[in-house]
């Protein structure tokens, strides 16, 4: 299978360039040149499978030039990492509804499914390539990522890895893990802005010719690990199929039943991956849109406008706190057609009139519905689960769950639902305990202990392990300051 760009379908990527280049030399984004086919036979043979080999079975369909018994190889080791002999268990939560618990991680949220296996796919794309430069990975996050690509790519050889967080829109337990991060090869910089500032400062330097030559002269070539890169969105696609195998293993669906998936998401990489399982075969009702306050996505579900000129908001669900979604880019792709030259227009008017609209009716975008929560309903969504479900929800899974009852409300919809969720509750211990016993803790590590004594759900090693190590990231910088920071962490160049 070969891979195009978003912008320029005519330019063309093997899979292992898609995933060490990570972004297309244009701007644009990489995508498949096709959807593999899941039909039913497909799915049989995955339902007896563990998911490591589920994973390796999906990604072998469109990672051409790598056989399953080395992406099997890869994944076995990634998920090895992992909690509990399943990494994404499923969770039923009442008659209709299932959680898919994505947290179980060294990290402890959903970002490790594909950044725990990431490296691997590098190390592996690069040697098939013949490419023996080094590779410095730049991520902009906005919580989870950064902590889960910093851990993935901690002294992989040949490897350098910075990560670029705005200074005050993570929570507290996002910050320490990435500013007590360990290892020779990784570099973290907090960045005086929001997470768009630090995404769109990261997108330039991908595509400045002067930072590309001199980083070449090194030896070194740049890539991300954010989803934008095909080899961290591609294992997303699994878990979405590996739950629907889940459902009908345990006797909830019939092969061949619908589900609908809620997913909470700010950038669209984890709920576009579930699209992508969609247009492979998967029988899929609804994808529900879950946005917190900075609800950007549902008004263009609902209206086709996408405008980001508008009041940014900082939640307790900092990992959503997103206005430009970079990998609507790839839907948009698809549901133009995959006419790239209009994909090209509608990103040349977001990047100048930071606003575009589109014809909704003449798009095919049924499978979509989309709803937001604000912070009252996210703290009730909290509430309502533990008291009714004896289940600890962490904010924005919680923003998913208030979005499917609103959902319910609205369209009676009783097909088996599945909420992905995407955090442990403990990397969010003071909004998670001050919502669920009507308290105001705001020491985060004596909201941990509380949270676990009034909840008695299990609490990560590593979250209690976290507040005895020692800071080692220090750097803060202005959001026009990546550039010279890229300089000064890998070539060493201080102005």
């Amino acid at each position: 299978m070969k891979y195009v760009s978003t912008r320029d379908r005519m330019r063309t990527y093997s899979a292992a360039e898609a995933i060490v280049k990570g972004i297309s030399d244009d701007g644009g984004l990489i995508v498949p040149s096709s959807f593999p086919v899941l039909d039913g036979a497909k799915i049989e043979e995955l339902l007896a499978m563990d998911y490591p080999e589920r994973a390796a079975s999906v990604l072998a369909m469109y990672l051409d030039g790598f056989s399953y018994e080395e992406l099997l190889g890869y994944t076995r080791k990634a998920y090895s990492r992992f909690d509990g002999e399943d990494p994404c268990p499923l969770v039923k939560v009442d008659d209709d509804l299932f959680m898919l618990e994505l947290w179980h991680g060294p990290t402890y949220a959903f970002k490790d499914m594909a950044l725990t296996l990431l490296p691997h796919l590098m190390v592996a794309s690069k040697r098939k390539l013949g490419d023996m430069s080094r590779t410095l990975i730049l991520v902009a996050t906005s919580g989870d990522t950064g902590k889960a690509a910093l851990e993935g790519f901690r002294d992989v050889e040949g490897t350098e890895i910075i990560v670029f967080y705005p200074v005050d829109g993570v929570s507290v337990m996002q910050k320490r893990q990435m500013l007590t991060q360990q290892g020779a090869n990784v570099h973290v910089a907090g960045i005086r802005g929001n997470f768009d500032d630090a995404q769109t400062a990261v997108k330039k330097v991908f595509t400045d010719p002067e930072v590309i030559a001199k980083l070449k002269d090194r030896g070194i070539e740049m890539s991300s690990a954010n989803s934008i890169n095909w080899g961290r969105l591609a294992p997303q696609i699994a878990y979405y199929i590996s739950a629907y195998c889940d459902l009908v293993t345990s006797g909830e669906l019939r092969l061949g039943d619908k589900v609908n998936f809620v997913v909470p998401t700010g950038n669209f990489g984890n709920i576009l991956a579930g699209y992508y399982a969609y247009r492979m075969g998967l029988p899929v009702h609804k994808l529900i849109v879950a946005s917190n306050a900075n609800n950007i996505l549902t008004d263009f579900f609902n209206t086709g406008k996408y405008d980001v000129k508008r009041k940014f908001y900082k939640t307790m669900s900092p990992s959503m706190d997103i206005l430009v979604s970079s990998n609507l880019e790839r839907l948009i792709f698809e549901a133009e057609g995959r006419d790239s030259a209009k994909v090209r227009k509608i990103y040349e008017d977001l990047k100048e009139k930071g606003s575009f609209e589109l014809d909704l009716s003449q798009l095919d975008l049924g499978v979509f519905e989309a709803g937001w929560a604000d912070e009252d309903e996210t703290n009730e969504a909290m509430n309502v689960f533990f008291d009714l479900d004896d289940y600890v929800l962490d904010p924005h899974t919680a923003v998913a769950a208030s979005v499917y009852s609103e959902y319910v409300d609205e369209t009676e919809d009783d097909t088996k639902t599945v909420i992905v969720s995407t955090a442990s509750p403990y990397k969010f211990a003071c909004d998670v305990y001050n919502a669920i016993a009507g308290a105001k803790e705001k020491d985060p590590d004596k909201a941990v202990m509380k949270l676990h004594a009034f909840t008695a759900a299990e609490c990560p090693d590593g979250i209690l392990a976290l507040n005895s190590l020692p800071v080692r990231h220090k750097t803060v910088i202005d959001r026009d300051g990546v550039k010279q920071a890229v300089y000064d962490f890998v070539l060493g160049e201080e102005k």
